[in-house]
């Protein structure tokens, strides 16, 4: 079977086409088409909670361009799923006549939990996990944050949180490079959720960290010095904890000018590095201090979302 899978985030919109076969009853998805483009259709829902009109037009244009794509591959099913700009936008219904207008499906605004446990299981596919692991995946996204603690296949505790990438720099990054104060303001909100979530997710339980979505690929790029970004080079790459802490700490002080002329930074990801970055560093601190630094390395991977839901329409015709 062959599906298309669009998900359309608070920074970007990304389509997936894969083809789906069953070997030994385990589903193998191939690629056909996997593509990104950064429209940053949250900017201001955080402050304003509606969605800009120039951000449904920055929207238009690449559905435009995924349609032609989905009528040159021809899949059996396409499904459009919304997460977190969606879900706190008071006029989400206008983002759903775009999508209607240019892609002909009925845009699936998916729940925190359910997007949770989408990047989940699109993370492990593409990452080799020890059996008697728990696995915590990180899903840092723009507008969202999710966690979810699993082991062999099976969800064992998740939660969704509003923080994100797009959202934290708008709130708290005013300065070019950001000043200390910033970047600890930053640390302590993350903190604060960090707390909140304790009861739920227990981070002194995980024994491995996979994160998924840019800021953690943007970091593994980093770590590899990259000549340009190569999604195949970061997907199941891993890197040391302290080393990973250093580089968010490292990218966080950056201008936006020296992001700008880093080999693997995408354009779009340039002003909200920072708000990402500081959101990673607090986390990976957090991890390392309530796991007793049994959690050594980040690991990261491209399959995500997009994997995750695309595996469940194949488990619904099997």
């Amino acid at each position: 079977m062959r599906a298309a899978v669009i998900d359309c985030g608070t920074n970007s919109v990304r389509l997936l086409i894969a083809d789906m076969t069953v070997t030994d009853g385990e589903i193998e998805l191939t690629d056909c088409v996997r593509t990104m483009e950064v429209v940053r259709l949250g900017q201001g829902v955080d402050s304003h909670g509606r969605v800009s009109p120039e951000a449904l037009e920055r929207l238009a244009k690449p559905l435009d361009g995924f349609a032609a794509i989905i009528e040159r591959y021809k899949p059996e099913q396409t499904t459009f799923v919304a997460t977190s700009a969606t879900r706190d936008a008071a006029n989400a219904e206008e983002v759903h006549d775009v999508v209607r207008r240019y892609l002909g499906v009925e845009p699936n605004v998916i729940t925190g939990d359910q997007e949770a446990l989408y990047s989940f299981t699109g993370a492990v596919s593409a990452v080799d996990v020890a059996p008697a692991e728990n696995v915590l995946v990180l899903d840092l996204g723009g507008g969202s944050t999710e966690f979810v603690i699993g082991r062999e296949g099976e969800v064992l505790a998740e939660a969704s949180t509003q923080m994100g990438a797009v959202r934290y720099a708008e709130r708290f990054i005013h300065s070019d490079p950001p000043l200390e104060s910033e970047k600890e303001a930053i640390a302590h909100a993350v903190g604060d959720v960090l707390t909140e979530l304790s009861d739920t997710i227990d981070l002194s339980t995980v024994d491995r960290l996979v994160g998924v979505a840019g800021t953690v690929t943007t970091v593994l790029a980093h770590a590899l010095d990259l000549p340009a970004y190569v999604p195949e080079r970061i997907t199941g790459a891993s890197i040391p904890v302290p080393l990973a802490i250093a580089i968010c700490g490292e990218l966080a002080s950056f201008s936006k000018k020296r992001l700008a002329d880093l080999p693997y930074m995408h354009p779009g990801r340039v002003d909200i590095m920072a708000g990402g970055a500081m959101i990673l560093k607090t986390i990976l601190e957090t991890v390392h201090e309530r796991s007793n630094g049994r959690v050594k390395e980040l690991a990261a991977s491209e399959n995500d979302i997009l994997d995750g839901v695309a595996l469940e329409l194949m488990r619904r015709t099997l």
